[in-house]
């Protein structure tokens, strides 16, 4: 049997956690062989990282599992949306399963693009699990040199 071990900071969730696993131990001969495992999620939120930068704004989303071809990046007015769908990888049955934890299913993200990013051109790169997209700025929310004029100083 597989057991996750979590160590923490706090000596109460550590109790907490070791109760669980002496209730697993003595529970265990009360159990089928074969577990059942329910239905992975339906829904997934992938985790994102948006940066500024002084000509783009980026958002790298964390999608790994997801095929390019599975993934949606729309503008619609001021949002942007990405969204796509995870699909599980069917096992086959000569291993016996004991617990399912990643995330499967659909996801979207919603964003409200600032009136800074140019929506005409938007571009998406997707690289080992990692969706990019590529927001340019606009002229005016670009940063400026200004030069400066010497002046001779009076005597």
């Amino acid at each position: 049997m597989f057991s996750i071990t979590k160590r923490t900071s706090d000596p109460m969730i550590d109790l907490l956690n070791r109760l669980e696993q002496r209730m697993g131990r003595v529970l265990e001969p009360f159990r089928s062989f074969d577990w059942e495992v329910g239905e992975p999620s339906t829904a997934w939120v992938p985790p994102v990282d948006i940066v500024e930068e002084p000509e783009t704004m980026k958002i790298t989303a964390e999608i790994p599992g997801v095929k390019p071809e599975d993934v949606k990046v729309t503008v619609t007015d001021n949002l942007l949306t990405l969204s796509g769908t995870k699909f599980q990888v069917k096992e086959e049955k000569t291993a016996k399963l004991h617990r399912y934890e990643r995330d499967y299913g659909a996801f979207e993200r919603t964003f409200t693009l600032p009136a800074t990013v140019n929506g005409k051109g938007i571009k998406a790169t997707y690289s080992e699990g990692l969706l990019t997209v590529t927001l340019p700025k606009v002229e005016s929310a670009k940063p400026q040199t200004v030069s400066i004029d010497v002046v001779p100083a009076h005597k």
